[in-house]
């Protein structure tokens, strides 16, 4: 199998930590089953490794991550488009019939599972990553210096503290295409500000790092990413396995209780959003370069 996640344990980093690189340059790190994957499996082996004290979640190329990989979920190769927003140009956007949008099920008198059915497996499988981030008892550094854009901000919400350079961009463009950041919402919410959340929700803004940090969605904004995330690692390699793992837990207990609370009613949210016309014609549009219907006509 094609190695997507790169991992490097203690004796490979020269310290305390475990990297975990996101290495799919070619569909701007979306999360395709193979990353998703890799990385759940990345972050049970550090878990397992008494000499790990922190994981850094890096990325190579231009784009931290991509988000869904909207090539596969659609059957078609995926490629990405050149800022990072949502991977996957070829094929078309799913369809479904109009009785499998409201929810059907999956395998009913054997039949194969409905694109509605597809939408919320994949949308509960964002939700179990970032909730494997939330739940390590392992300290996460997310290490940015590229695009961030739709799941990505999943991720980066799910990290413990996050970093970014001054190459990294964000923008929460899902309203365009006519879905919304409903299962990532589940680590945004908690970290952005009120105001900052209803704003790029809303607006699609792409905004900076220095943005990024003080509406609270990373830690830090950077002009040395590397160099300020060695520090870091020095600094939490200083405490114990218990000790981190008890501060960690006291900071994202509402978080996991956010989880349990809505996890399902938003994974039922966004696929409900995602086989909907307007979102059709969203995806439409985005992969042909042209405006939606309801932009307003130039002119």
């Amino acid at each position: 199998m094609e190695r997507v996640v790169e991992y490097a344990g203690p004796a490979d980093c020269g310290g305390p930590l475990a990297r975990l690189t996101l290495n799919s340059p070619h569909n701007r790190n979306a999360l395709s089953a193979a990353l998703v994957n890799q990385l759940h499996q990345g972050l049970r082996d550090a878990a397992a490794d008494p000499a790990v004290r922190v994981v850094v979640l890096g990325h190579t190329g231009g784009t931290f991550c991509a988000g869904a990989d909207l090539g596969q979920a659609a059957g078609g190769e995926p490629s990405g488009d050149r800022e990072g927003g949502a991977a996957g140009r070829s094929g078309s956007p799913p369809s479904a019939p109009r009785g499998d949008r409201e929810g059907g099920a999956a395998g009913r008198s054997g039949s194969p599972p409905s694109v509605y059915d597809m939408a919320v497996a994949r949308a509960r499988e964002m939700a179990a990553l970032m909730r494997a981030i939330v739940e390590s008892p392992l300290p996460v550094i997310a290490a940015i210096n590229g695009h961030v854009r739709a799941g990505g901000f999943g991720l980066v919400g799910a990290c413990d503290i996050a970093v970014a350079g001054p190459r990294s961009t964000f923008a929460l463009t899902e309203a365009r295409i006519g879905v919304a950041p409903a299962i990532i919402s589940l680590t945004l919410l908690p970290k952005m500000t009120a105001r900052a959340a209803a704003r790029y929700y809303l607006t699609g803004e792409k905004f900076d790092a220095g943005e990024a940090a003080a509406i609270g969605l990373i830690t830090m904004a950077v002009d040395d990413v590397d160099a300020a995330v060695a520090s870091l690692v020095a600094e939490v390699g200083l405490g114990s396995p218990q000790g981190l793992a008890a501060s960690k837990a006291l900071t994202t207990a509402a978080v996991l209780e956010g989880f349990d609370r809505d996890a399902e009613r938003l994974a039922e949210e966004s696929a409900r959003l995602f086989v909907s016309d307007e979102a059709r014609e969203g995806m439409l549009a985005f992969l042909q370069k042209r405006a939606p219907s309801w932009a307003p006509a130039e002119g």
